[in-house]
């Protein structure tokens, strides 16, 4: 495990009795406390993937894909029915740098792939071309979603590597 992940998420200059009540605030919030990052970010990217998922069995729920869009962490808390989600927001600025960045970079991916198969879909007329999109779509970002679980876990960033290698 890197020495990053297993760090709790950086704070203002907060010890003892400060720190383990922001620890405790974000496990009750369900954040992680080591990482600064919540789990139910990855239901952005999970709805994308539900959608894709019924492409096959009902090519029509492609429009329903088409209408997603990506969010960065900040505005799905901010749109999100999330009960502390200003406490998600903070705790994700205050997470370790290195560990907000290798977080960001694969959501980044994620976005960049979702988009573009977006983009393909609405330039296709076929249902069978749609239905191969959201397949390899499927396959695709499905490792990265484990990657930002295992990232906001505390992971091992040789996992990460291992996956975004792949």
């Amino acid at each position: 495990m890197s020495s990053t992940a297993s760090q709790p998420a950086r704070t203002h200059a907060q010890t003892g009795p400060e720190a383990a009540d922001w620890a405790e605030r974000l496990r009750v919030a369900n954040i992680n406390p080591r990482t600064g990052l919540a789990t139910d970010y990855l239901n952005h990217f999970n709805e994308a993937v539900m959608l894709l998922e019924m492409i096959p069995d009902m090519p029509e729920c492609a429009e329903d894909f088409l209408t997603w869009s990506p969010l960065s962490y900040a505005e799905h808390f901010t749109a999100s029915n999330f009960k502390a989600r200003d406490l998600a927001i903070e705790a994700y600025e205050k997470a370790d740098p290195n560990v907000r960045a290798r977080f960001d970079q694969i959501t980044q991916t994620l976005h960049s792939i979702l988009t573009a198969v977006g983009t393909a879909m609405r330039e296709v007329e076929k249902d069978q071309t749609r239905i191969k999109l959201a397949e390899q779509a499927t396959l695709w970002v499905q490792p990265l979603i484990a990657a930002c679980g295992g990232i906001i876990h505390g992971g091992a960033d040789a996992d990460v590597e291992t996956i975004m290698a792949n």
